[in-house]
């Protein structure tokens, strides 16, 4: 019978030559996997939050944005035949005499509650951190404004800010001042609702920037003050510094509340006496439901600008985190 002799092995003639094995050929591609079940997961729990922004963010800011393209009336906002006019609303809003007055308000407004609330509430945070008696209790009795519903606080600085009534004109009268028209004077209205606005908002900038503070080690006030570092010193190049992330998130979410505060002022001026207190908020609402021939188109592009404000802060924002995190 013959025998069938083998050509011998490569990899065993490499071997005994000294030479390393070669390596084994690649293997075939694999079928691509099936989601595992912890992805299955992991889709579950996103799908609800997505639906969410979906429905009551991208919807809304897409029909906005429709509005301020169209001219819309009452009839074709029910039918939606409006028929489609570009950048006019936005010229129509430019061109309007209200636009310079609202504009300035708004950036007052924001401005002077942000400054106020910001320093307020950063004077009170650190009072706090002080931790002594009745801390948390008075620290509680702080978050009421916070609390309180908007249309309860703008309700109660109404009545306090009455020109014949109110408790304000009563104190001032006692100290021998002359009653001050809070509410019904051009000169006075803006300033009453940015009072009111900055007692709502410190609440807010107390709770942030005392949780910021607690985060600061102690030992680095105990070295500063080893260093012979007074109270203002010890504040200000420690504790401001430290507090700089904190802060800056704050100040974002105060700047985008309070550019679209609406409630405070619309509840105790309506934007007047003349226009003197009308911000963007309370006139896109004006523009939009407070006539009797709406004008939705105008209304809602003043609403997309208050959108396009906040966002441009917001990406300023994000710019600035990430050169410090670079940094």
């Amino acid at each position: 019978m013959k025998q069938t002799t083998h050509p011998p092995d490569q990899r065993s003639v490499r071997a005994r030559n000294g030479a390393a094995p070669a390596a084994p050929p690649p293997a075939p591609a694999r079928a691509r996997r099936r989601p595992s079940s912890t992805q299955w997961a992991a889709w579950g729990f996103l799908a609800p939050v997505t639906v969410y922004l979906a429905l009551f963010y991208a919807y809304p800011l897409y029909r906005n944005i429709d509005l301020s393209l169209r001219d819309y009336t009452v009839r074709s906002f029910v039918q939606g035949d409006a028929p489609f006019t570009g950048l006019q609303n936005y010229q129509t809003v430019f061109d309007d005499p209200t636009f310079a007055p609202a504009l300035l308000h708004t950036v007052v407004f924001t401005a002077v509650c942000l400054v106020f609330q910001y320093a307020i509430g950063l004077a009170l945070a650190v009072f706090f951190n002080q931790h002594f008696r009745l801390s948390a209790t008075l620290r509680a009795l702080f978050l009421v404004p916070w609390l309180l519903p908007l249309i309860v606080s703008a309700s109660t600085w109404s009545w306090m800010l009455n020109s014949d009534s109110g408790i304000v004109n009563a104190a001032l009268h006692a100290l021998g001042i002359g009653p001050v028209n809070w509410l019904t004077s051009p000169s006075w209205s803006l300033t009453s609702v940015i009072i009111a606005n900055i007692w709502i908002g410190v609440p807010f900038n107390l709770v942030v920037l005392y949780s910021g503070l607690q985060s600061i080690p102690a030992s680095l006030y105990e070295a500063a003050s080893l260093d012979g570092a007074n109270a203002w010193q010890r504040f200000w190049r420690v504790t401001f510094p430290l507090l700089r992330p904190v802060s800056a998130i704050t100040l974002l979410l105060g700047l985008v509340y309070t550019l679209k505060v609406f409630d405070i002022i619309w509840i105790m001026t309506k934007g007047g006496p003349a226009d003197s207190s009308t911000t963007f908020a309370t006139w896109s609402y004006q523009l939009g439901f407070g006539n009797l021939l709406p004008a939705f188109g105008p209304g809602a592009a003043v609403g997309n600008l208050l959108v396009v404000a906040a966002l441009v802060f917001g990406l300023v924002y994000v710019k600035v985190q990430r050169k410090q995190a670079l940094s």
